[in-house]
């Protein structure tokens, strides 16, 4: 399955049309880290995270993960785990995926600058849920029944085109 991205606010997929933001600084091509921007090109997904205790009984194809809150994602480029899920130890270099918002309540990994990260390239590129529909800092967000929906059809074989 392939989902694609259309017009910047939509997101496709099967029959299904959804409503969606992508970064503030619009779709790049030579997307670096920091830059607010999401990459183009066409990726395959990775696992799905969630909080296990604001979401339960997600229905998907994809491995799952549920976020524990020493859980981070790795955006400092002189870290060896660049752009890769780890254990939060120290107070710099990486994004919390135990929020307080509900941002990443539950989001699929896009992967982008993976399996081998290109420190500077970009990071934690995910696609995660929003509310508002604000631009994100690189992500694709929907609202959270739409997410939902989208996981339902999602296996390991489903890329987004970007």
């Amino acid at each position: 399955m392939l989902i694609k991205i259309k017009k910047k606010t939509l997101l496709r997929f099967k029959y299904y049309k959804f409503k969606c933001v992508l970064g503030k600084n619009g779709i790049k091509k030579n997307k670096i880290e920091g830059d607010m921007a999401t990459p183009s090109g066409t990726y395959k997904l990775g696992k799905l995270y969630y909080r296990a205790d604001r979401i339960k009984n997600i229905k998907t194809k994809l491995d799952k993960i549920i976020i524990k809150k020493n859980m981070g994602w790795s955006n400092s480029v002189t870290d060896k785990k660049y752009n890769k899920e780890i254990n939060i130890i120290k107070k710099k270099g990486f994004e919390k995926l135990y929020r307080k918002d509900h941002k990443y309540d539950a989001f699929i990994v896009i992967k982008y600058n993976l399996p081998k990260p290109v420190p500077g390239k970009g990071s934690a590129i995910f696609i995660h849920l929003t509310r508002n529909y604000k631009p994100t800092a690189g992500c694709i967000a929907l609202n959270i029944k739409n997410f939902l929906i989208l996981a339902k059809f999602c296996n390991k074989k489903t890329s987004i085109k970007i």
